[in-house]
């Protein structure tokens, strides 16, 4: 019978030969502080994500050393003893939308730098959906919320207020919310401005979801240009979508068939476009030549599409990290005001 006291000790291993199996022994601050020959409190400050009152010689060869021994540091004692997580949640519609998960790259690499991480949930735009994946994120204790999925109506937003759980909301905008967004009425403006430029009379709109402000006010901004150039957009060429390739392709189909079929068509963003330009091929239309299309975001593919995509820029990393910044603000006590960031009209081969 082996006893516990026979067991075999080396280095950071404890060998038990009735097992025979060796069992890592978790590394502790005061091991690397043994193996450092420095004080606990010099490494405990050294592995802080902001080491103060340590020389960087110093924070470098501890964090060396505590690498090569295997040291993980305990976040969740860390956060313990803080009251803070130093975890920023996101939700947003869905991450396989480019738009979007330009705008998560943007949040993510901020947070890093600032010595936070992140956790995305996709919400598909669904409150159901939208509420089960916030109760997660709360339970993981996390220090603020980045909203990109917010609707007019919704009131999670200030849900969290009332909790006390600093919240920001990225590309969408709803009255008395911080927020970081496009000008989309700006947007919706230039996109407007440029077909006018090419002499269409006849236009219609593919407005994605007019439930969030991205879809209200790109269409606003749009349809307000041509009203004040003496020509309205009938309803029956605004057609509401979701965003997407099939909505776009969908959408366009509909405006296809109008009696006065638009010679130029607005997408709410550049995927819905991609559709749209899908489904004016499989009707045997050239694109430009017998219907022009502007898309909106300027996502990497507008470009590199067989037929370059004429599209609105929207600023999403900057968009991201800006809307990280306000965060940090927050969850410090410091005041915040919404933002919109400018658009930019990216004249290319559809128009």
């Amino acid at each position: 019978m082996v006893k516990p006291q026979d067991e075999v000790r080396s280095g950071l291993e404890v060998t038990s030969p009735e097992r025979g199996v060796p069992a890592q022994k978790p590394v502790t601050l005061a091991m690397v502080a043994k193996h450092a020959q420095v004080h606990y409190s010099t490494v405990s400050r050294a592995l802080s994500p902001n080491p103060t009152g340590i020389g960087a010689d110093t924070v470098k060869r501890v964090r060396e050393l505590a690498t090569l021994l295997g040291y993980r540091r305990d976040e969740g004692a860390a956060a313990l003893k803080r009251g803070r997580s130093r975890l920023i949640g996101v939700l947003v519609p869905r991450l396989t939308d480019v738009a979007l998960a330009t705008l998560y790259a943007g949040i993510d690499d901020a947070a890093s730098l600032a010595g936070y991480d992140t956790v995305v949930a996709n919400t598909w735009d669904e409150a159901e959906r939208r509420r089960s994946r916030l109760d997660s994120l709360l339970s993981r204790r996390v220090d603020g919320i980045i909203l990109a999925d917010s609707h007019i109506a919704d009131h999670t937003a200030h849900e969290l207020s009332k909790l006390g759980l600093p919240c920001v909301l990225a590309m969408r905008r709803l009255p008395s919310e911080v927020s970081v967004s496009t000008d989309d009425l700006a947007g919706g403006r230039l996109a407007a401005e440029h077909l006018i430029s090419r002499g269409h009379t006849q236009v219609g709109i593919i407005a994605g979801d007019i439930t969030a402000s991205t879809g209200i006010e790109r269409s606003q901004g749009f349809t307000s240009a041509y009203r004040e150039s003496g020509m309205d957009v009938p309803q029956s060429h605004i057609i509401a979508s979701g965003f997407g390739a099939l909505a776009g392709y969908e959408a366009c189909r509909k405006l296809l068939e109008l009696p006065e079929r638009p010679t130029a068509i607005f997408a709410a963003d550049d995927l819905t476009a991609v559709g749209a330009m899908g489904a004016i091929r499989d009707a045997g239309l050239r694109i430009r030549n017998d219907i022009a299309i502007i898309g909106y975001n300027d996502i990497d593919i507008s470009k590199q599409l067989p037929i370059p995509l004429t599209t609105i820029r929207s600023p999403l990393l900057e968009m991201g990290r800006a809307s990280l910044k306000k965060l940090l603000d927050r969850i410090s006590g410091r005041p915040v005001d919404s933002e919109l960031l400018k658009p930019e009209l990216i004249v290319r081969s559809t128009t």
